[in-house]
């Protein structure tokens, strides 16, 4: 019989590429990873592994195995649904990811809601950038997370990973209202026609830090527009890169949560790219009790006008 357990460890090893980073990962360390490897090894009574020095890739058979033990999680997931939704009212942590604009702006009203409903939940939130989520979903860190991508920076389907929709966002050109930067078309600022992304080829550019989602997002809608963004800072709190441009220091891409009220002195300018988010679960916890709750009460949370038609 092969241990649950094992098959998860050998998933993670797939994903993650490394021994070190699946101990790393799961909180075990790397010999103990090898340990427990080896004994599904022999279980399966074939290598799974296949090792050169200090690298170790999947053999044949363990690639198949791993495709086993996706559906084999997945109803497990499935069967801790039932076992919750057998008993009545829900009641302990339930981890939640989320990153910033919308911890924010829609986290704590759906927190609100799911108090009045489910008091014997204790939520526990924590901000994280969308490109760790699968990873601490699949380590179990997290029961639920937030995620987004943009036009310009699709997100790959994850294994052992299934999502739902929750809100569609409009992204905006923010540049200062009054005076234009050096190289700039004359008149191009606050004006709708200047807003397009090549306008500002020439101005400097408030981005987000390397590495998140939101960097790779106007990077990419400036390179579209036929250049590179010259960087003058990098801030990943919206409300931080609002007050920017409106000190005359930038002009930047903000996303319709990242606002809020309007800024005095900041122009913003709707175009066509789009922020989608959606929420993260293990695949098969669909139907878990409290999952469907936060589900609920997330979407019960969102701005009427970035809601998604059922």
């Amino acid at each position: 019989m092969l241990d649950v357990r094992r098959l998860r460890l050998l998933r993670e090893l797939s994903l993650r590429g490394t021994i070190a980073a699946v101990a790393d990962a799961l909180a075990f360390t790397p010999s103990a990873v090898s340990q427990q490897l080896s004994a599904l090894e022999r279980e399966a009574g074939v290598a799974l592994l296949e090792r050169t020095g200090r690298r170790v890739v999947l053999t044949p058979a363990g690639r198949n195995l791993v495709r086993h033990a996706e559906v084999v999680l997945e109803r497990l997931e499935q069967a801790s649904a039932e076992l919750v939704d057998a008993r009545r009212g829900l009641a302990g942590p339930l981890r939640i990811g989320t990153f910033p604009t919308a911890a924010r702006a829609i986290v704590p009203t759906a927190l609100t809601t799911l108090a009045v409903h489910h008091p014997g939940l204790e939520p526990m939130v924590s901000e994280i950038d969308p490109a760790g989520v699968a990873n601490a979903l699949r380590a179990g860190e997290l029961d639920v997370a937030l995620v987004h991508d943009y036009d310009f920076v699709p997100s790959p389907a994850e294994p052992g990973l299934a999502t739902e929709p929750l809100c569609t966002e409009s992204l905006s050109l923010a540049a200062p209202s009054a005076g234009a930067f050096a190289g700039t078309p004359a008149g191009a600022c606050g004006t709708a026609e200047g807003a397009a992304v090549s306008h500002w080829r020439d101005a400097p550019w408030i981005t987000a830090t390397p590495g998140t989602l939101c960097h790779a997002m106007t990077l990419r809608a400036c390179q579209a527009a036929g250049f590179t963004p010259r960087t003058r800072h990098q801030v990943d709190e919206f409300a931080t890169v609002l007050a920017l441009v409106a000190a005359g220091q930038g002009v930047a891409l903000v996303p319709e949560l990242g606002v809020g009220k309007p800024v005095p002195g900041v122009t913003l300018t709707r175009l066509p790219i789009h922020r989608r988010t959606r929420i993260a679960f293990r695949r098969g916890a669909a139907g878990h009790p409290a999952v469907a709750a936060i589900t609920t009460a997330l979407r019960a949370a969102v701005p009427p006008e970035l809601r998604i038609p059922s």
